[in-house]
């Protein structure tokens, strides 16, 4: 999936404002105007449009981590330059400390089903035998349903 389609994803699904992104950002270390968040959020069609890189969307998820969580003791966590999939999973993950029944409600609510099995393959070190790779469906999927259930289901 594509950096900035995970950020806008994000952004509507729990209604950040732009102050908010701007801090969320700044918990990751980094720090960042309202005018280039704005071109991250851009539809690739527009000729404003920045593309975001890696080490910017794990800083915001690890800014998310420290909004939704608190900040860690000692030092911060430095994001990555490279990110996968699975990685942007465990990272939303732990920010909303979701337990793997969780996941799977709202991978449901979104009208996809998997098994506890096939979803703990996605948290494993890449290493082992049972690893798998979270694909793009997977992972749209389980961002449609954190929309529908954080957004859809607020009363307006």
């Amino acid at each position: 999936m594509d950096n900035n389609d995970i950020l806008r994803r994000l952004r509507y699904a729990f209604d950040v404002s732009d102050t908010k992104m701007m801090e969320t950002f700044a918990l990751g270390s980094l720090q960042t105007n309202r005018a280039e968040i704005s071109s991250w959020l851009k539809k690739d069609t527009d000729p404003d449009y920045v593309k975001l890189n890696d080490f910017q969307l794990a800083a915001f998820l690890n800014g998310l981590i420290s909004d939704k969580r608190g900040s860690k003791e000692g030092t911060k966590p430095i994001p990555e330059n490279r990110l996968n999939n699975n990685i942007i999973f465990r990272k939303l993950r732990i920010a909303l400390n979701l337990k793997d029944t969780d996941i799977l409600e709202i991978l449901q609510i979104a009208g996809f089903k998997i098994s506890k099995h096939e979803l703990s393959a996605f948290f494993r070190k890449p290493g082992q035998t049972q690893f798998r790779e979270c694909k793009d469906q997977i992972l749209r999927n389980f961002l449609k349903g954190l929309q529908m259930k954080y957004r859809e289901n607020k009363t307006l």
